[in-house]
C-alpha cells in the first residue's frame, strides 16, 4: 500500500513519511538554486544530497568521525572540503534544505525544523508560494504568501488569519474526513495546483544547503 501511494499523483504522502516533523514549501515559478538562494544559501556552498545522507549529516554527533558517514568517501578530500566549507561537516547543521522542481514550481524539503517559512514573501515574488510545517509536538501551521505579500498565516484546526484577498484558494480549505490536518491540507493542494512530486525523485540527490539557526 505504501508503494502505491508514492506513486501517485500528489503531495500528501510527504506528510505520511517525514516524522516527527517536516516541511514542505512551493514557490511558484522559481527554480530549486533560485528557491534555495531566496532563503539565504551561497551559491557556491549548494551541493547535491540524497535524502539519506541528508539524515546521516542532521543526526551526526559533533564527535563522531567523518569515517562513520556511510554516503561519504571520507579520504575524498575534494568531496570532504565542498561539504565543509558549505556547512554540513565538522559540526552538524541546523538544518538542512534539499530543493527540486516539478512543472511551474520549485519545491522544498526539510527535516524537524521550517528555515524556509521565515522567507516565504520573498518566495513569492512571482506568484504563490505555501509552506506547510509539522513541529515535533505535532502541531501544523500553513503560510501562503501572493506576489511578495504573505496573505495567512494559520495553524491547521483553527481560523485562518487573513490578510485581504478571499478569493484565494488556500482560505477555501475545509477539514473533512479523518486524516491529520496537514494531510488533509496537502490533498487540497493536490487538487487546487495539480501537483505531483514523485517520492523516488525526493529521495535522489537534490540541490541541498545547510543553515544554522544561531
Amino acid at each position: 500500500m505504501t508503494k502505491q501511494r508514492r506513486t501517485e499523483n500528489g503531495l500528501s504522502w510527504i506528510a505520511g513519511d517525514h516524522r516527527p516533523g517536516f516541511t514542505l514549501t512551493l514557490s511558484e515559478g522559481f527554480s530549486p538554486y533560485e528557491l534555495l538562494r531566496g532563503v539565504g544559501a551561497d551559491e557556491r556552498h549548494i551541493v547535491p544530497l540524497t535524502n539519506a545522507a541528508a539524515y546521516e549529516l542532521l543526526l551526526r554527533d559533533q564527535e563522531d568521525h567523518i569515517s562513520d558517514l556511510d554516503f561519504l568517501d571520507w579520504e575524498d578530500e575534494e568531496a570532504v572540503a565542498r561539504l565543509t566549507n558549505g556547512g554540513f561537516l565538522p559540526d552538524p547543521p541546523d538544518t538542512i534544505v534539499r530543493a527540486g522542481s516539478v512543472t511551474g514550481w520549485a519545491y522544498a524539503l526539510e527535516e524537524f525544523h521550517c528555515h524556509t517559512g521565515g522567507y516565504i514573501a520573498e518566495l513569492s515574488e512571482r506568484g504563490r508560494a505555501f509552506c506547510v510545517h509539522r513541529n515535533g509536538k505535532g502541531f501544523s501551521r500553513v503560510d501562503y504568501a501572493l506576489h511578495g505579500e504573505v496573505v495567512t498565516s494559520f495553524e491547521l484546526g483553527l481560523p485562518p488569519l487573513t490578510n485581504g484577498a478571499e478569493a484565494d484558494p488556500v482560505l477555501r480549505f475545509v477539514h473533512s474526513g479523518d486524516a491529520i490536518d496537514d494531510v488533509s491540507f496537502l490533498r487540497f493542494l493536490e487538487g487546487e495546483l495539480g501537483l505531483y512530486i514523485p517520492w523516488e525523485e525526493t529521495e535522489a540527490e537534490l540541490a541541498s544547503a545547510a543553515f544554522d539557526n544561531g
